[in-house]
């Protein structure tokens, strides 16, 4: 490697390019492994022989441990290195990749899926802190956007890729391929990640907080999870989400007397941080939403075929590659308010386009425009939104950073795939019933607008023209290796 202990990566020298690859592809792993699998369970069921509730855990058991577990894994980056606990998370989410591809039951599958939800906690915080503790400040935005757009691709390409093993193989390839994607992880991150973490954190657990966390998400998750099957009444669903919202603010109080605490309540402190957070939480609710219902009323009420409505939202996806790191440089130049303001109006705009998607819809008319200005609000706004997330905050708290960030996205996500349908009039209806669907739809497009347009609201609100510059960095190359700065004092921190 080119780099000295604390020295930052450029974004077009080579070590930047072996950052970006080693870090798009970690995070990539965790974030195909959550899609994927839906394509096959109709062949792990009958292969299994599972019921339904057996497929439905399949899937929920990755989600629940990875949500749970995810603010833990970006404060263990933090306190013993961010690349350390990324390269671990990747081991981690091979090996127990291998045991899904060898389950020999449903109850196998269910818990190596559990362990694969551990991986990915431990992984995807770690992929944007490293972006964000390794590149040069006036780099960050850019590469973010680059992360942003190459990972777009992954999320595109791994349905394809999961179609074709299923069919040309077996279900099991969809888990086996990640162990050599991996070890090529492994092998790029081992020779080029740099290694960072913060010198101040506390090298002790912080147990209560740890427990009341990831009850806090374990309770929220299920509860939102098991509502849409269940409804809203189910005492299943009220006891999870009772004992979610007991626990999260348990984990509050707890983190606010707590001498070494995993979350800093003091970050929050930080408008910038906190603007950043809210205006995710509306964004990728509505996200939630549109990525739910779109393709389900493109089959249903439009009469695409399934193969036609996977590759509708594509361009999005070609336009987030090409514009994401350009949106990104500019924000640097810019700030990130203008950016985070306009990219949700132009997402808006598209939304109310989509509402009208309906049975009479053709692609090249219909979907194609709304697809295609979606995808440029999208350009517009992930990465300056993702930046300013990170950014906000000391470099020395990016793994933390990280991980609230990712683990708002995933909540606003399940809270919208449980309450939209049913906010937007579905009741006890049915989703494969067009006549049903097409007023659902409708009408959480449009909710799906209001949400975004909240979000510029709140953008241009909390979100400063400028991020404050930063002290120089307090996290280092070498974990073993003395504080590159005195510590800081109370007055300094976040």
């Amino acid at each position: 490697m080119d780099l000295t202990a604390g020295a930052p990566v450029r974004y077009h020298s080579a070590s930047g390019r072996w950052v970006l690859l080693a870090t798009v592809l970690g995070s990539s792993l965790a974030f195909i492994d959550s899609t994927v699998v839906n394509i096959a369970l109709p062949e792990i069921g009958r292969d299994l022989g599972s019921d339904a509730a057996g497929l439905q855990w399949t899937v929920n058991g990755y989600a629940l441990s990875l949500a749970s577990l995810i603010l833990l894994g970006g404060s263990l980056g933090d306190r013993y290195g961010r690349k350390r606990v990324f390269l671990l998370g990747v081991t981690w989410f091979a090996l127990a990749s291998l045991l899904c591809g060898l389950a020999q039951n449903v109850e196998m599958l269910i818990a190596a899926r559990v362990l694969q939800g551990i991986g990915g906690a431990l992984l995807t915080p770690g992929a944007l802190a490293i972006l964000e503790a390794s590149f040069a400040a006036e780099d960050r935005s850019r590469a973010i956007g680059a992360w942003s757009g190459l990972g777009g691709i992954g999320g595109a390409l791994g349905p394809f890729l999961g179609g074709w093993l299923v069919e040309v193989g077996d279900w099991r390839y969809i888990f086996l391929i990640n162990v050599p994607l991996a070890a090529i992880v492994l092998w790029v991150g081992a020779k080029h990640l740099p290694e960072s973490r913060n010198p101040e954190a506390a090298r002790t657990f912080d147990v209560t907080g740890v427990l009341t966390g990831a009850a806090g998400l374990a309770g929220l998750t299920y509860g939102f999870t098991a509502w849409p099957a269940n409804g809203p009444g189910d005492p299943v669903v009220l006891i999870s989400l009772a004992i979610g919202l007991g626990s999260m603010i348990a984990f509050v109080l707890a983190e606010q007397r707590s001498p070494h605490p995993m979350l800093p309540m003091r970050v929050f402190r930080n408008k910038a941080f906190s603007g950043a957070n809210l205006v995710t939480f509306l964004v990728y609710a509505a996200n939630g939403g549109v990525f739910f219902l779109f393709v389900v009323n493109l089959q249903v009420v439009s009469g695409f075929t399934p193969l036609a409505s996977g590759i509708a939202l594509l361009p999005t996806t070609a336009l987030m590659l090409v514009l994401s790191a350009r949106a990104g440089a500019l924000s640097q130049r810019t700030g990130p308010r203008i950016l985070m303001t306009v990219g949700p109006l132009i997402c808006a705009v598209a939304l109310v386009l989509m509402s009208r998607i309906g049975s009479d819809a053709t692609y090249w008319a219909d979907v194609l425009p709304a697809v295609l200005v979606f995808g440029l609000g999208l350009s517009t706004l992930v990465a300056p939104l993702t930046a300013t997330a990170l950014g906000a905050l000391e470099d020395a708290y990016a793994g933390i950073a990280s991980g609230v960030n990712n683990a708002v996205a995933r909540a606003a996500g399940l809270l919208a795939v449980a309450v939209l349908p049913l906010a937007a009039g579905l009741g006890s209806g049915n989703l494969t019933d067009a006549a049903q669907l097409a007023p659902v739809y409708r009408n959480t497009m449009m909710i799906c607008a209001g949400l975004m347009v909240a979000g510029a609201v709140l953008a241009f609100l909390l979100v400063p023209k400028r991020l404050p510059a930063k002290a120089p960095a307090r996290s280092f190359c070498d974990p073993c290796a003395p504080p590159v700065q005195p510590r800081e004092t109370a007055s300094s921190a976040p």
